[in-house]
Formats: structure tokens, sequence, C-alpha cells
């Protein structure tokens, strides 16, 4: 059965970048997501199990969408994928329901790492 995976990231490269980062072993529903308010619509009319967010985005930006997530108390496993790695965002996200913090550029294997630390692999 495939896991349904929200992606939302603005920048398109980013995305992508994210998308071919996840291990192949796994079979995957992924919806895409351009900004923060684009992410909450999706959210809030669908469920899943994986949430690979970015923190900074028009409209509405990552902390927003965690907001969001935590006043509906609905929480899929969220990692926050950021170049955005100031010591207080981690902190915001992690208290908020993130489950890690991950810096951009990617690194294939820390994301496999986490996934496997999530119970996916």
């Amino acid at each position: 059965m495939a896991i349904p995976v929200l992606v939302a990231d603005d920048s398109k490269l980013s995305r992508r970048s994210v998308i071919r980062a996840l291990p192949p072993e796994l079979e995957y529903d992924i919806t895409e997501a351009t900004n923060g308010q684009e992410a909450i619509d999706a959210l809030s009319g669908n469920t899943y199990s994986l949430l690979l967010l970015d923190l900074t985005m028009p409209e509405k930006d990552g902390v927003d969408v965690l907001k969001y997530l935590d006043e509906r108390g609905d929480m899929p496993n969220v990692i926050v994928i950021s170049a955005d790695f100031q010591p207080e965002k981690q902190r915001i996200v992690l208290s908020l329901g993130a489950k890690r913090f991950i810096r951009k550029p990617l690194d294939k294997e820390e994301l496999a790492m986490t996934l496997f630390e999530l119970g996916y692999l």
C-alpha cells in the first residue's frame, strides 16, 4: 500500500529533490504544495502519513502549517527540510510536533535514516 506523502515547498527544484531522495523500496502517493496555504488546504481535505515541509514559503510558512496541524490535533509525521537552520526555528518546529529538522541541501542518507526511525523502513 502506498504511503500518502505531502511535499510542501515553494521551489519546484526542491520538491523534485525531496521526491527523488525518498527511498525507492517504498511506494508513495505524493501530493505537492507550492506554499503553506496550499499545504493547509491539502491537509484539510486529506489524510497524509508523512509531511515533508519547507519553512520559508509564501502566503503561509511552515510554522503556520505546523500551528494549523497542532490546533487540529491530527499530526502526521512531519519532517522539516529547510535552509533556515536557526536554533530558535528548530526549537519552535519541534515544539509544534515536527519529528525532525533536516538542513538543505537534503542529505538522502539522513532522510532514509529518519524514515527508518519513524518506522517506514
